[in-house]
């Protein structure tokens, strides 16, 4: 499943990014090409296993959230938000903006976003489904993915062998680039929807506000 639905709105997240990485303001293109995609709400993440969680659960709640007039944008990075503000916020596109982060990037958020339009993990995404599921239900997630055996191998380190199971799968899931934007669809997807980590389930509902 694509982070976004259509390549018009893969090309305007890529076209936000670049303005945003170079500092500029926006021009009449991407306004246009903004409106022909219904676009009014932006996501603020930071990282791509953001955009990845959340597009897995609104897939399962039978949401379409380009069709609802939001895109989620990785920013690569909490502190890249004022730039990506400046973008998509008041001054720039006009959208609306909320952000999903980890609970020790919240301070950037809130300087520039509504108290209310900003959700943060407890410790970050990776925890936060990690205790949904549970170490059990997770491993069975490494297992169907084919990594169960480099697990055990992982765990056997000596700098893991003392650390609870749910700080060695924490640590597992970052230690290979890629690998926390592939597990958190697949751990999405395991999930219980009763489960729904908080920050989650609050920001696909505040979409909905």
């Amino acid at each position: 499943m694509s982070q976004q639905d259509g390549a018009g709105v893969e090309d305007l997240e890529r076209a936000i990014r670049a303005r945003a990485a170079a500092n500029q303001m926006v021009d009449g293109q991407l306004c246009r090409d903004a409106a022909a995609a219904g676009i009014r709400m932006a996501v603020l993440v930071e990282g791509r296993s953001d955009v990845a969680a959340l597009a897995g659960l609104a897939h399962r709640l039978g949401r379409d959230l380009v069709a609802e007039g939001a895109i989620v944008i990785p920013m690569g990075g909490a502190t890249s938000i004022a730039r990506f503000v400046r973008v998509v916020g008041r001054d720039g596109l006009g959208w609306r903006v909320v952000g999903l982060c980890d609970a020790g990037e919240r301070a950037h958020f809130d300087r520039l976003l509504s108290r209310g339009d900003v959700f943060a993990c407890e410790r970050d995404l990776e925890e936060e489904l990690i205790r949904a599921l549970g170490v059990e239900a997770a491993e069975d997630v490494l297992d169907g993915q084919g990594d169960l055996t480099r697990f055990r191998t992982f765990q056997r380190q000596p700098a893991q062998r003392e650390r609870p199971a749910s700080a060695q799968l924490h640590r597992f899931l970052g230690s290979v680039g890629g690998r926390k934007e592939r597990y958190a669809g697949a751990l999405v997807d395991a999930m219980d929807l009763g489960a729904t980590p908080g920050p989650l389930s609050a920001l696909l509902s505040r979409l909905k506000a």
